[in-house]
Order: C-alpha cells, then structure tokens, then sequence
C-alpha cells in the first residue's frame, strides 16, 4: 500500500495524459464540468458532470464514473445539498472500494464527514474520523491525525459533548510534545481546559 494522499481525480488518466484523445466529449465535459465547479458556476458545472458521468456510464469506465461522481458530490456539497452529495460520494466510494484505490478513500471519508456534519449526523461524523485515524495511523501520518482530531473537537462540541472535545484536544497537544512542539502543545493543552471551565 502507498502511503502518499492521491486526488481522487488521478485515479484515471486526465486530460493531457499520453492516452487522452483531446477531441472525446466525455473528457471535454469532464473537465469544463471541473472548470465550472472551480469557478463556484454550480448549474452549469453540475449539467457538464452529468453528461461526463452519463458518457462514462455508457463505455463502462469505472474510473470515469468515480471521477465524475466525486465531483458531483463537491457540486452538491457546495450547493448544501448534502443528501445528493452523499449518493454521488458513495457511488465513487463503491468504485475506490472496489479498485482497492486507499487514497482515494481516504479524499472521499474527509468530504463525508463534511456531509454527515451538513446533515447533523454527528455519530456518522465521528465513525468516518474514527476510520481516518486508523488511516492516518497505519500511514504513519501525525499532521492528517491532528487535523481529524481538531474535526473531531469540534464535532463533539457542536454536539455538546465539551468533554470528548476536550479529550480530542489533549491529544493533539500530546502529538505537539512528541514532536517537540511545545508552544502549540501548550495552546491545545489551553483549548481543552476552557472548554472544561466553560461547562
């Protein structure tokens, strides 16, 4: 397994690639849908998404649908529609899955949290962290640990829970010391004990 964080969108060779044909409309769309999306034009960035999924769909390239998939769940999730965000992220998930493409999953789990936290599912929100922490932990990865667990504060804190929030940051602060960090321990160490006091 690599241990490098991939795009979700270089799971299939993009536009520009030694076999990208510059004159297939499925591609085209594809990438002006990306245009639109970048430049917040969610109408028109969702139809040319569509239609580059729809194309995929009709050749059967099960990168071209992930792709394609992801980047409707990021039109939606910018348009907060979450419930729609969530089918498209979990179509390309069932593909990433199944092409066993981890980094990719793992682009994927940190826009569902975003989803699940747009819905107000905080349990599902902190399932998905739990199972990023195990990535980040199998992939040795303190920064993309610290950054799940400050998520994870600030869901228990939307939730109430100061307790599990302040435990959350005390973490942190004990990743800051093992590196030496003190200065940033201190402030999480801070964090968690006004979060204790204002209860």
């Amino acid at each position: 397994m690599t241990t490098t964080l991939q795009n979700i969108g270089s799971i299939a060779p993009m536009a520009g690639g030694k076999n990208a044909d510059p004159a297939d409309p499925v591609r085209a769309d594809y990438e002006e849908g990306r245009r639109f999306l970048q430049n917040q034009e969610y109408a028109q960035a969702a139809v040319a998404l569509h239609n580059a999924f729809v194309g995929f769909e009709e050749r059967g390239d099960e990168a071209g649908i992930a792709n394609a998939s992801n980047q409707l769940g990021h039109v939606c999730l910018a348009r907060q529609e979450f419930s729609q965000a969530l089918e498209h992220y979990q179509r390309a998930w069932g593909i990433c899955d199944k092409l066993q493409d981890q980094m990719s999953l793992i682009a994927l789990e940190k826009k569902l949290i975003e989803v699940f936290r747009g819905l107000n599912d905080q349990s599902k929100a902190i399932k998905a962290c739990l199972d990023l922490l195990d990535s980040y932990h199998r992939n040795n990865d303190p920064r993309g640990t610290v950054e799940i667990l400050e998520e994870m504060a600030l869901i228990y804190l939307d939730s109430g829970n100061r307790g599990k929030a302040a435990d959350a940051y005390r973490t942190v602060a004990s990743i800051h010391r093992n590196f030496r960090h003190h200065s940033m321990a201190k402030s999480y160490e801070k964090k968690a004990e006004d979060i204790e006091q204002a209860t």
